[in-house]
């Protein structure tokens, strides 16, 4: 556990990552380094990845904390999207390694973070952009997007029952002025959706999908889980932890798709899930599916 990200699921994707004393891995979203770490502590050799700049300079401070017991060297940080895993892990020396880890979703550190704009706990500027140097922001889509457009981004994004009532509210709201805040935007989801649950907020489903569409996380996705099979080696094992149902389907659909084409073998029969424990100490986890992949 860190103050920048709690990692999810942490023994259980090592476990079923097998690590081997000398061998390289590449965690394909760093984080805030809990995986990148255990995977050292274990006897690896990692190549973390992050799209957020916030992420690596992070990490790259706390591996220096020798309380850790790890040899810094056994770690290469690298700035990129993991849809390009190939091209990233060629630069760097990772041609052929033995496991590749996605962590998917947002960091603690980029919910908490209001300037990020990723949540509706904090009132600030719409944004949800991962990676700063995209161009297209949240306050884009909410603000430019017709009254269809944004129903159908709600509902196969977000899967939102009440998408029709919410895109026509939006723009009946932004006739009067644009929508700039989280705030706003989630007081405008909250006057068209009651919910009675306590545990989810209203307007969950709605950022979630302009999130994923701001980041085109799920077409990243499905070209960085083909991508990492020819990185790779024999043996090697592909770990995936998700956090909503469309990101989860992929993943089995992909690696079903993976073993048809009898490039491996599927590791997981039924997706691994947190602990009542580990979501008692991180809401954030209750979520989280875990699957893996080994090529032949």
């Amino acid at each position: 556990m860190n103050n920048y990200h709690t990692s999810v699921l942490l023994q259980e994707s090592i476990d079923l990552l097998q690590v081997r004393q000398g061998e390289q891995y590449v965690d394909a979203t760093l984080g805030g380094g809990g995986h990148t770490i255990e995977i050292v502590k274990r006897g690896g050799k990692v190549l973390g990845i992050d799209v957020d700049k916030d992420a690596l300079e992070y990490v790259e401070q706390r591996i220096k904390n020798t309380e850790l017991g790890i040899k810094k060297e056994n770690i290469t940080l690298a700035q990129g999207n993991f849809a390009s895993i190939p091209t990233i892990a060629m630069e760097h020396g990772f041609e052929s390694v033995s496991g590749i880890l996605f962590d998917l979703g947002v960091s603690s550190h980029q919910f908490d973070t209001p300037e990020r704009g990723f949540s509706f706990q904090h009132d600030a500027a719409l944004d949800m952009r991962m990676d700063r140097n995209l161009t297209v922001s949240a306050k884009d889509l909410v603000n430019g997007l017709g009254r269809s457009e944004l129903a159908e981004l709600f509902m196969k994004l977000g899967e939102e029952p009440f998408a029709k009532k919410v895109a026509n509210q939006i723009v009946k709201a932004r006739s009067f002025k644009p929508i700039e805040t989280t705030a706003e935007l989630a007081s405008i989801v909250r006057s068209v959706i009651f919910s009675k649950s306590t545990a989810t907020h209203p307007a969950t489903r709605v950022f979630q999908a302009l999130r994923i569409a701001v980041n085109d996380e799920l077409n990243v996705l499905k070209d960085a889980l083909a991508n990492s099979l020819t990185v790779l080696r024999p043996g090697g094992r592909l770990v995936v932890i998700t956090f909503h149902s469309l990101e989860d389907r992929i993943v089995k659909e992909d690696f079903k798709q993976f073993e048809k084409e009898k490039k491996g073998l599927i590791v997981t029969d039924k997706p691994m899930t947190p602990t009542a424990e580990e979501i008692q100490q991180n809401s954030r986890s209750r979520s989280a599916k875990l699957r893996g992949f080994e090529m032949l």
